[in-house]
């Protein structure tokens, strides 16, 4: 029996995922975070993570069904990892593109059968194709991702790699950077990171131990490879992270987005609404959210957007109600940032 749980996640606390897992964000607004990367378009998505990871909600009024699978051996099959391995970004599947998926998960009780959702998706994951390739050559981009998966503390280089992937008849060098458009070492150091950054925010080891544990034999080297990724030492990022803690800050500025992303779009307006000045918020956002404020009020007015669509609001209307002066130029506007334009966004409620 899978574990079901619906519920209200509390601001800013950090979820660690035990099991492979599936959420399904009911309502809510606000931005996510997973893995220490913010994620603002999840709306009618299906999020899947694997155990290892993390996910926190930087808002109050999100409601969250979770999804924990028991069967391990499920995860073994090399069809169902692509959910789970994520390449570049978050692992996903559009809910407004897959009618099975969208179906399965309105039902009110998911507890007896709902490792069928994960059938259902990978179906689907491979009909997204999100990297324009065919089944084997996703096989040897994931064999790939495994080893990295299991080997990035112990020094192994592109070259060891690309060695043990090499001989399936595939250069793998080539095809990662064709089909993700990053080489096998940058796979290789971003795992390294990403285990850095948890290492770091998430346990009492000194940093000096945390480089030991991750291969590093010099701590200054780790030291100085962290904060040219990061913009911070170590013990900065440990300290600005404090994952412990409720963080009122990102609390204030997104309820300050919230409420008056459709008025007021200037970053001085919410500068002095946080009495900085714009240099100083503009910091300390890309600090604590790894993002700008410019792109956080970009994303306000692109989810109340969606949501209007969504609603069947004209896009006259919904240009109207966020403040624009012509329908073209929010239609820009929304091409811009979401990826296609309003009208073909509210086609895909009526197509999948």
């Amino acid at each position: 029996m899978n574990n079901v749980q619906k519920f209200t996640p509390e601001l800013n606390k950090v979820y660690f995922i035990e099991k492979h897992t599936l959420i399904h964000i009911l309502s809510g607004k606000g931005s996510i975070q997973v893995d220490f990367n913010n994620y603002f378009d999840w709306q009618q998505k299906a999020i899947f993570l694997e155990k290892g990871q993390y996910i926190k909600f930087l808002s109050e009024d999100f409601i969250v069904r979770k999804i924990e699978f028991n069967n391990k051996s499920k995860f073994y099959n090399k069809e169902v990892r692509v959910l789970f391995k994520h390449l570049v970004s978050l692992g996903y599947i559009d809910l407004l593109e897959c009618k099975d998926c969208n179906s399965f998960l309105s039902e009110s009780v998911l507890a007896s059968n709902s490792s069928n959702i994960i059938d259902i998706s990978s179906k689907q994951w491979y009909w997204q194709n999100p990297f324009n390739a065919n089944k084997e050559e996703y096989q040897v981009i994931f064999d790939t991702k495994d080893i990295i998966d299991k080997e990035y503390a112990n020094n192994i280089t592109s070259q060891d790699l690309v060695a043990l992937i090499n001989d399936k008849g595939y250069n793998a060098q080539t095809l990662i950077k064709n089909k993700i458009g990053l080489s096998v070492k940058k796979l290789i150091s971003t795992k390294r990171l990403q285990e850095s950054l948890k290492e770091v925010a998430f346990t009492n080891k000194s940093i000096q131990e945390v480089s030991y544990d991750l291969g590093f034999k010099d701590d200054a080297y780790f030291n100085r490879i962290f904060k040219n990724a990061t913009g911070q030492t170590p013990r900065k990022f440990r300290e600005n992270f404090d994952f412990e803690n409720k963080d009122l800050f990102i609390q204030d500025i997104i309820e300050l987005l919230q409420k008056h992303h459709i008025q007021e779009k200037s970053v001085g307006f919410y500068a002095d609404k946080m009495n900085l000045s714009v240099k100083a918020l503009s910091k300390k956002v890309q600090t604590k959210m790894h993002t700008s404020i410019g792109q956080l009020i970009r994303l306000e007015v692109i989810n109340t957007a969606k949501g209007l669509l969504l609603e069947d609001d004209t896009i006259t209307n919904v240009s109207r109600k966020l403040g624009f002066e012509e329908a073209n130029h929010f239609t820009r506007f929304f091409k811009h940032y979401a990826g296609v334009t309003p009208k073909d966004f509210k086609l895909k409620k009526y197509n999948f």
